[in-house]
């Protein structure tokens, strides 16, 4: 019997603005009223971006404060609010590090290639996942590629992420691509997964994304939707806000039978605490 299903969204992201959608959350009372919709509408995980005063992606610990403070008011602890540390071409690994430990958050995505960009930072990067374990600070491992998941397996078997079994994220393909043909790495990434019995999540872009939930729950994974990634219903429609598309992908998953999971069946699955 496979875990219950995990959705996360992905609610605003760093590079898209109203102009590219006007209900994409970025203040705020925005994100604290999108985390009632996509809860309602079945999301278990908030994946969070904060922005600066002039809409610019920015990791200011105040801001996500601000941010974790109004979506909290809103629904307590119903989701885990999941924070990023994506550089963005703008801030180095230190200080992506540097924002985990002053917020020490209870979620937090990082990117294999950015907190651990060579051999050389593998021994400083095992002392952060070991602190983070010790916090109680639920890490998601962001993989981009096929390069990315062998550096990810060796260091996973190497005691590096201090547990055996780390969440991980596959990214398939990348912005402003909308083709299909990413899919086929998503049943590379599930077998090699699988293999090592590591608890996995995809997500995709554009219309890739529309047809990841159930295929990812084919696969035994999870999935994350929201408009960080993709605008559009798998009808060519623009989505009406984030949590249309988590609707989309409850109903996708549910059709297969698979059991969604709330944000208290993700902390019994990886043994944390509430």
């Amino acid at each position: 019997m496979p875990d219950p299903f995990i959705i996360m969204c992905a609610p605003n992201g760093a590079r898209k603005s109203k102009e590219d959608h006007a209900k994409l959350p970025i203040t705020p009372s925005e994100l604290s009223r999108c985390a009632e919709e996509i809860l309602e509408a079945g999301a278990s995980i908030l994946h969070l971006h904060v922005r600066d005063k002039n809409g610019r992606h920015s990791l200011s610990a105040d801001s996500y404060r601000a941010a974790i403070k109004a979506v909290r008011k809103t629904v307590g602890d119903k989701l885990l609010i999941q924070v990023t540390t994506e550089a963005v071409g703008i801030y180095s690994r230190q200080e992506q590090i540097e924002l985990i430990k002053e917020l020490r958050p209870e979620a937090v995505s990082v990117g294999l290639r950015e907190i651990c960009p060579t051999d050389a930072e593998v021994l400083e990067t095992e002392a952060l996942f070991t602190w983070m374990r010790r916090e109680a600070i639920f890490p998601q491992i962001i993989l981009y590629d096929e390069n990315d998941r062998q550096r990810f397996e060796a260091m996973r078997r190497d005691g590096v992420f201090s547990q055996n079994k780390p969440f991980v994220l596959a990214v398939l393909g990348r912005h402003g691509k909308d083709s299909q043909e990413p899919i086929a790495a998503l049943h590379d990434f599930a077998k090699s997964f699988t293999a090592s019995d590591t608890p996995w999540a995809a997500c995709g872009f554009g219309l890739t994304e529309t047809t990841l939930p159930a295929r990812c729950a084919e696969l035994d994974g999870h999935v994350r939707v929201g408009f960080e990634n993709n605008l559009w219903l798998a009808d060519g429609e623009q989505a009406a806000n984030n949590a249309s598309l988590v609707s989309h992908a409850h109903t996708a998953v549910s059709a297969l039978g698979r059991n969604i999971a709330s944000a208290d069946d993700i902390r019994q699955m990886f043994s944390l605490k509430a």
